[in-house]
């Protein structure tokens, strides 16, 4: 029932910037807290950033260092991943997922739906 589709993905420069949007599906969104994960070739998919219900929290990757910002706009049913001074170790696939919890948790099994992910790859 609940859909994601991720958009803004692409190519870049190592220093560029992107912002990532996931518009959800159905009429829940405000319920779910939304996180945004990446994986890499060959890697386990990690936790990169997540926003709460009402975007009162925000939680992040400690190696992020700061260089990503997630927000919300639920009039919109959208998620966002601003992403600065890109680096090559930043290439992956990003995928968005949505939990039914009043919190943001930082484990994979944690979300109920996912979306089918956005590539994004930083060149040097």
């Amino acid at each position: 029932q609940v859909q994601l589709v991720e958009s803004g993905g692409g190519l870049v420069q190592a220093g560029a910037s992107l912002r990532l949007s996931c518009v959800v599906s159905g009429r829940t969104f405000s319920r779910y807290a939304m996180g945004w994960f990446r994986q890499a070739p060959g890697k386990e998919r990690e936790f990169v950033a997540g926003v709460s219900r009402t975007g009162g929290n925000t939680r992040y990757a400690d190696s992020l260092k700061g260089r990503f910002t997630c927000s919300r706009d639920n009039a919109k049913n959208t998620v966002y991943l601003q992403m600065n001074s890109l680096k090559p170790e930043d290439t992956a696939v990003y995928y968005c997922a949505a939990d039914d919890s009043m919190v943001v948790l930082t484990t994979t099994y944690a979300y109920d739906y996912w979306g089918q992910g956005t590539q994004v790859t930083v060149s040097s």
